[in-house]
């Protein structure tokens, strides 16, 4: 009975499924039947992919009853990129192609009318899907060849025809072919400013001692960080240079990003495997969709899944719609993100820093000092703007500095040099290299990431510091959540510092960056 498989990759969110495509050609009522819970874009391959066929100069069976089952049936499938699976089914059913060659091997792309191929999202997600399960050869586009190329261990063959594809299956000369378009798009608008990022340096800033410092600790430990501060104190100014003292990404780190990357249509193959973390800053005026993901059909990864072992700043945090800050509760206290879609869930990473920046008012000239204030804000609208940036929200960031403007003296002191950022990221790169020897063998990485139970079942703080904690606690400064904080962060301090386990005053320290208060000179100079 004339009956042959191919597979190919089905996509639910970052986690790749393999999909074997079975197709039967035998006698009966003429007619192509597809089953096996395939949406819109897949039910139309069969015209396309029969047009492919006859005009790429094989013969469709059009006297045969075709059955084509994607197989796990029950799985719903979407997206265009079975075409060249589906056609080769088909051709193999019908004595085109030999099975033998099908063994152990996926086939991703789209095809066009006269057969030529198109490029789809995601191959490297469904590439290392398919390595996975076995799968040990892959047919790509042509132009997505270096990105499939990525997962180790696997021969990858760019095609640019259905002609090309049969020919090396067959063992035969293969034909030319007109070169496949990129897709558009292929590069993150907020990439292009990525070398712009690496070049800012905190040795630019002065001042700030207390704020420098709390950036150190949330770089090294991975924490959430608010910063507020009136306008032209440095908010932005140094969010944009965290991350300058991040360390390259690991190899896991960065096939885990590029594969996100490559999901949203956003990796560029010729730039190879992404080895910086990432820096993202949406506008205020981000819908919930592009910050946390999802759109119409096939769900796509948002500014906060594509920052993932990066930064994510959010400026003017409080000018954001309500459901947007709503939407951040998830990925801020579990890294990563849940996405809904009909019958579909997909659930992204989002392990990255999600920087705040907020002014103490709508007008940003608030001060609690009347002598200096020149707010002209109503009492109302400093309290529904405060509003934005307390509750469940504020109570997921680990850290919370407060910013004043640069003063005189400051700015003139000239035996006072600022570090710079090679210098810090050296030291966050010791602390990070702690934590992977800490965390050797855990599915997290870093102590931002690392949960409370298991924080203090295996690494307690000492009693003076739990002492302090649990006064906190009781007195109400404090909730069960920012206590799992509190000794986060404390880790990370005792990590910068060199110390096997955090003490007194590092719990100290760590209280003060989690509550808001002003950090010692004298602790700052220790810190180094």
């Amino acid at each position: 009975m004339p009956f042959a498989t191919t597979h190919s990759v089905s996509l639910h969110g970052a986690v790749g499924h393999l999909i074997d495509i079975q197709t039967d050609v035998s006698p009966g009522q003429v007619g192509v039947t597809l089953v096996g819970r395939a949406d819109t874009t897949i039910n139309e391959a069969r015209d396309r992919c029969r047009m492919a066929i006859i005009n790429s100069g094989f013969d469709w069976p059009a006297t045969r009853r075709i059955t084509i089952l994607l197989s796990p049936a029950d799985l719903l499938k979407s997206g265009t990129h079975f075409d060249v699976a589906v056609a080769v089914s088909v051709l193999a059913a019908a004595g085109d192609v030999p099975l033998a060659a099908l063994e152990a091997t996926a086939f991703i792309g789209e095809l066009t009318l006269d057969g030529n191929m198109r490029s789809v999202p995601g191959v490297l997600p469904m590439v290392l899907a398919a390595a996975e399960r076995g799968v040990r050869r892959v047919f790509v586009p042509e132009p997505q060849a270096r990105e499939a190329a990525m997962v180790p261990d696997m021969v990858v063959l760019g095609m640019r025809s259905l002609a090309q594809v049969v020919a090396e299956l067959r063992g035969d000369e293969v034909p030319e072919a007109p070169p496949v378009v990129p897709m558009s798009g292929s590069r993150l608008l907020a990439w292009r400013g990525q070398e712009r990022m690496e070049e800012l340096d905190l040795a630019d800033l002065l001042g700030m001692a207390d704020a420098r410092y709390a950036v150190e600790v949330a770089a090294a430990g991975g924490h959430h960080l608010l910063l507020s501060g009136p306008k032209g104190s440095g908010k932005t100014s140094l969010a944009e240079r965290i991350p300058g003292i991040l360390p390259d990404l690991t190899p896991s780190e960065s096939l885990e990003l590029s594969a996100i990357h490559s999901l949203a249509g956003t990796l560029d193959p010729s730039d190879g495997m992404l080895v910086r973390p990432p820096f993202s800053a949406p506008h205020h005026d981000a819908s919930k969709a592009s910050l946390i993901g999802g759109g119409s059909g096939q769900v796509r990864p948002g500014e906060i899944s594509r920052a993932h072992s990066g930064v994510l700043f959010l400026d003017e945090f409080p000018l954001f719609r309500a459901d947007v800050i709503e939407a951040l509760r998830q990925p801020l206290e579990s890294g990563e993100v849940t996405v809904a879609r009909r019958e579909e869930s997909v659930t992204l990473p989002a392990r990255g820093m999600v920087v705040l920046a907020c002014n103490p008012c709508p007008c940003g000239d608030y001060s609690a000092d009347v002598r200096f204030s020149r707010c002209k804000c109503r009492e109302v609208q400093r309290r529904d703007y405060r509003a934005k940036v307390t509750g469940p929200v504020a109570d997921r960031v680990d850290i919370v500095r407060h910013l004043l403007p640069l003063r005189p003296h400051d700015e003139r002191d000239t035996f006072r040099v600022p570090e710079s950022t090679a210098d810090v990221r050296h030291r966050v790169e010791l602390a990070r290299e702690r934590q992977a020897d800490r965390y050797r063998g855990e599915s997290w990485r870093l102590n931002g990431q690392a949960p409370g139970p298991v924080l203090r079942e295996r690494w307690p703080l000492a009693p003076a510091g739990q002492r302090t904690v649990d006064t906190e606690l009781y007195n109400g400064r404090l909730s069960r959540r920012g206590a799992t904080r509190v000794h986060r962060l404390a880790l990370t301090v005792a990590d910068l510092r060199g110390l096997e386990a955090p003490g007194a005053d590092e719990v100290d320290i760590a209280l003060r960056l989690r509550t808001g208060d002003p950090l010692m000179l004298a602790t700052l100079g220790r810190a180094g």
